[in-house]
């Protein structure tokens, strides 16, 4: 009897040290970041984050009846940590779904090629999904959002300089 209570302890540990494994941000495959900076994305900018207002989410009723002009945002190599610049759309679509609730948002994760198809599949899923829970941290319905992840399938730029692979680290918002 005591040894059944031991084994299941043991397996719940065991699965929550898996599901902690997982949803880590680990290092990378190449472990390197390519020598670029956070300061150094190349072309990815935030393509007028500033957009409507204050960017608190609370904008005027116009920001909340138009869906978002920017809906692109950008991470860093390897990273799914939303970047500072870009809250401010984050806050403009969280204000936007909430108004609406009735619409629906496809949030489409893409890495740039470096790393594995495996790898950069989980790498997009983890940018969407940190973008999901900005939104459900803004008071966002869950049932409004959606996360797909491309991984590298989907590039937003063809080149093959740090610059392109820049554009391709983003979450796209399709609505």
């Amino acid at each position: 009897m005591q040894f059944s209570t031991y084994a299941k302890t043991l397996a719940a540990a065991l699965s929550v040290v898996v599901i902690a494994g997982c949803s880590s941000g680990g290092g990378t495959q190449e472990g390197t970041d390519g020598g670029m900076s956070s300061g150094q994305q190349g072309t990815a900018t935030t393509g007028g984050a500033t957009g409507y207002g204050n960017g608190s989410g609370a904008g005027d009723a116009s920001a909340q009846n138009e869906i978002p002009s920017v809906r692109t945002i950008y991470f860093d190599f390897d990273h799914d940590t939303i970047r500072p610049e870009f809250e401010s759309v984050l806050n403009q679509h969280a204000a936007y779904l909430q108004s609406h609730p009735d619409a629906h948002v496809v949030l489409q994760g893409h890495t740039d090629p470096q790393g594995t198809r495996e790898y950069n599949l989980g790498l997009g899923e983890r940018r969407a999904n940190s973008v999901r829970q900005y939104l459900a941290v803004q008071g966002v319905n869950g049932s409004q959002v959606e996360v797909v992840s491309y991984g590298e399938e989907r590039p937003a730029s063809t080149g093959r300089s740090q610059e392109a692979y820049a554009q391709d680290r983003r979450v796209v918002f399709d609505y």
